[in-house]
């Protein structure tokens, strides 16, 4: 019979085990999104980069394992795996672009991975995902477009089109009146 701090010693290798191959598994389900999201999106593979989940970033530069939530630690902790997935989009107007990142969060929940992209609902995503990707293509796909979808119809709320409102104070007179 194990003594109470054998007990310890074991939950502590069970946890690591299990941290271990947390990190090992959700960390292939991301570059498998990574390295597949272009295919899905019809665009070029170069437009599509793992990124830094926060702070600054260049899509341009490879990351690799810095792009991943747990980079730089000591100890492996037994939580989600965090990834920016960033997308390139040419301008129309010009030869510049836009840089958008969103968040990809995934972890093993039983005998599925459960992903978070962005704002968007968990998905439950098989361990063995090869050619079952698609549900997180399309929610990254929702979650870029939400982005300026979803300021375009506050932009374009006629609700706020005669309500109370302020004036640009175009000259500002003794007394703070217009």
């Amino acid at each position: 019979m194990p003594t109470p701090y054998e007990e310890i010693k074991d939950a502590i290798r069970d946890y690591g085990a299990a941290a271990f191959q947390n990190l090992l598994k959700s960390r292939s389900l991301a570059e498998a999104v990574i390295d597949g999201f272009h295919l899905y999106l019809g665009c070029e593979r170069g437009k599509v980069a793992g990124v830094p989940a926060a702070g600054p970033f260049d899509p341009r530069e490879p990351y690799g394992e810095k792009a991943f939530s747990f980079y730089g630690r000591d100890v492996i902790v037994l939580e989600p795996v965090r990834v920016g997935i960033s997308l390139i989009v040419g301008n129309l107007e010009d030869s510049g672009a836009l840089w958008l990142r969103t968040v990809l969060s995934a972890e093993i929940a039983g005998d599925h991975f459960a992903v978070f992209v962005g704002a968007q609902p968990e998905l439950r995503v098989p361990l063995d995902f090869d050619d079952r990707l698609e549900p997180v293509f399309r929610a990254l796909q929702k979650e870029f477009l939400d982005t300026f979808q979803l300021e375009i119809l506050e932009f374009e709320d006629q609700r706020f089109s005669t309500g109370i409102g302020f004036l640009p104070n175009r000259e500002t007179k003794a007394g703070g009146g217009p």
